[in-house]
């Protein structure tokens, strides 16, 4: 039975999943002041989503206390200083919400996953643009 087993599993090892949540985390932070999205498979993004936005929420209250636990998770100063300088004081005043998950029409090509955008959520647009493939259609 499978009574009170919480989080998802993704097929990978302990420190597989570790990696694969940090650097997901990692890239979609890297694109916050470009396009504010990447595109992964469904799973993934909703599997990193929870520890995104509590990253986030550390980032919005700049201590040494929330540097070192951001430290932690990401391991990377450059990462953690665009967290406290630009990420944590845009979502400020944003009481929650920070990021989201948009499914794709087009699965994956090869193993036929669901594609989808996890991206930050923006006061000023609703949704991101839609990618190339599907302006052809």
């Amino acid at each position: 039975m499978r009574h009170r087993v919480a989080g998802r599993k993704l097929a990978r090892t302990t420190a597989h999943r570790k990696a694969l949540a940090k650097n997901l985390i990692r890239s979609l932070f890297d694109e916050f002041e470009r396009k504010d999205f990447i595109v992964t498979t469904r799973e993934k993004a909703k599997f990193a989503q929870p520890q995104a936005e509590r990253l986030i929420s550390l980032g919005r209250t700049k201590n040494l206390h929330n540097i070192r636990r951001a430290m932690a998770t990401l391991q990377d100063r450059d990462m953690v200083a665009k967290l406290f300088d630009k990420i944590g004081p845009y979502y400020a005043s944003r009481p929650g919400g920070y990021t989201r998950v948009i499914r794709l029409a087009k699965p994956r090509l090869g193993d036929n996953a669901t594609r989808a955008y996890f991206g930050f959520v923006r006061a000023s647009q609703e949704a991101p643009e839609a990618a190339p493939e599907a302006a052809k259609k």
